[in-house]
């Protein structure tokens, strides 16, 4: 394992992973698809087939969503008593919605982190 002193930046890698562009260069698309990781970056020619998101950008987003729209849920129903099918219609609307905006953008922040910390092959020459 490799010491803390060769990682890569971290911050700006983050913000590229959520812009879902190359965490090296920023320019690349990261993502062909909808979350399909390009094998590299068409920009840099960076490798990014060594990510392994797997589960954890589905595991955040039901956390995150499931802690944004809990409270929500409970706030809207004890405030304003709309129609149960009401309810469930724009809670079902804002689940999947919040859904679909964070999927991708938190699997790309876990690739980031994984580059940025050269994990899982990418260790390469240090930057």
């Amino acid at each position: 394992m490799q010491s803390d002193s060769t990682n890569r930046p971290l911050r700006p890698a983050l913000l590229r992973g959520w812009a879902r562009r190359c965490p090296k260069c920023g320019a690349g698309p990261m993502l062909k698809g909808y979350l399909s990781v390009r094998s590299s970056c068409p920009a840099c020619g960076e490798d990014l087939h060594h990510h392994r998101a797997d589960d954890g950008p589905a595991y955040l987003t039901i956390l995150i969503v499931g802690h944004i729209m809990s409270p929500a849920l409970l706030i809207a129903f004890i405030k304003f008593r709309p129609d149960p099918l009401v309810l469930a219609s724009l809670f079902l609307i804002g689940c999947v919605g919040l859904s679909l905006y964070l999927l991708p953008r938190l699997k790309g922040l876990i690739v980031a982190v994984q580059w940025a910390k050269r994990m899982h092959g990418f260790g390469g020459s240090p930057a």
